[in-house]
């Protein structure tokens, strides 16, 4: 059955949107993409525009006598969103328009012995930055957070060694107005990994996270998987030999965490300084690639190899991405010495890469959300009025 008049017009609009979402675009570059009339284009245009979404932003720059063609693009201040990264000892957010260009930043250390300090610091910090931003409301905030979180509800589980003021902040940002999507924080990291990182060529892959803790997120077949629960890629808790168990923390966590190499590091005779709000171990391990320190790369690929194996041999992504701090620290000498691993332990082939954005792919990736909670919600509206 063809679509009515109303639904036909509204699958245009959002069409329409979603190509002008990656960048502004001509009346003729929308009737070659959309393989629309000219027509209908153009009363399409307008109709967006009367809607408040889209509007004249320049000219097409061609040479061509007459006028050049307008260019049309999404109204980036129609809605604010805000993105917040949040750790065990701090907070970082932005706040950024319907696009995802970030107008205001910010962060901030917490203290995690007490709660009701640490949530009434990351509320100041969001309603400053939007302030800041010029944002009379914020439409979503996207948040990347460590633990597990419902895929079902959006609400953050309770996970064993995380803070209190956690669920604090989850509770009062859910009393400000706007919608709240909240994701695993490894999760929303391989979103960006995938969309403006190391992973851009695959639609199928892993994240192993190597931070203040580590963990792992799963894009197969460009859907992020997140398990029944929520608890996909926790992989900290992988039972490991030589490692006491069944005892929450320990596990892979005791092999690759940031105090982990940090003592392994300690053993080899490297330290270093890391950077404010920065994983100690990211500064030893870049300092081991600056120097050369074979033995202590081979030992933290050694480890590393465990976390990525148990991966491969069950999912087979074909591709491991060394996502966090400290996986872009290692570099590609470390992908190296964990693809070597890989490809000695078992046949399945298996490409390691380390991220191209290394802590900041948690922000990134909960921006990412945020904006397409904020256009999903906008389009539709448009396209129901």
């Amino acid at each position: 059955m063809p679509a009515s008049p109303s639904a036909a017009r509204a699958i245009n609009d959002r069409e329409a949107l979603l190509l002008l979402r990656d960048g502004p675009l001509t009346a003729g570059q929308l009737t070659r993409l959309t393989g629309l009339s000219r027509p209908t284009i153009a009363e399409l245009v307008k109709r967006l525009g009367d809607a408040g979404l889209v509007t004249v932003v320049g000219e097409a720059d061609v040479r061509r006598r007459g006028p050049n063609a307008q260019l049309y693009g999404i109204v980036r201040d129609r809605a604010h969103v805000a993105a917040l990264d949040i750790r065990t000892h701090s907070v970082a957010v932005v706040v950024a328009d319907l696009l995802g260009t970030v107008l205001a930043e910010a962060a901030t250390p917490v203290d995690r012995d007490t709660p009701a300090s640490a949530v009434d610091r990351t509320v100041d910090l969001v309603t400053d930055a939007a302030r800041r931003a010029g944002a009379q409301a914020l439409h979503s905030v996207g948040i990347g957070v460590p633990g597990l979180v419902d895929p079902a509800t959006g609400e953050l589980r309770r996970t064993p060694g995380l803070p209190q003021w956690h669920g604090g902040v989850m509770s009062a940002l859910r009393d400000l107005p706007g919608r709240l999507v909240v994701e695993n924080e490894t999760s929303v990291a391989a979103l960006a990994e995938h969309r403006a990182g190391n992973a851009g060529d695959r639609d199928t892959f892993a994240l192993l996270w190597l931070g203040h803790g580590t963990g792992a997120a799963l894009v197969l077949d460009g859907t992020l998987h997140r398990g029944a629960s929520g608890g996909a890629g926790e992989l900290g808790f992988l039972p490991v030999p030589g490692v006491p168990g069944p005892v929450p923390g320990n596990g892979f966590h005791t092999l690759a965490s940031s105090a982990a190499i940090t003592a392994l590091a300690a053993e080899h005779g490297l330290t270093a300084t890391a950077a404010p709000h920065e994983p100690s171990a990211a500064a030893v391990v870049r300092e081991a690639v600056a120097v050369g320190a074979e033995r202590f790369l081979d030992a933290l690929a050694d480890r590393v190899a465990i976390g990525a194996a148990s991966i491969t041999s069950v999912l087979d992504p074909g591709c491991v991405v060394l996502g966090g701090e400290i996986g872009r620290a290692g570099g590609d000498p470390l992908a190296a010495r964990v693809a070597d691993r890989l490809a000695a332990w078992s046949p399945i082939p298996t490409t390691v890469r380390p991220s191209a954005l290394g802590g900041s792919a948690v922000l990134r990736g909960a921006l990412l959300t945020a904006c397409e909670a904020a256009q999903d919600d906008l389009f539709s509206h448009c396209a129901r009025a």
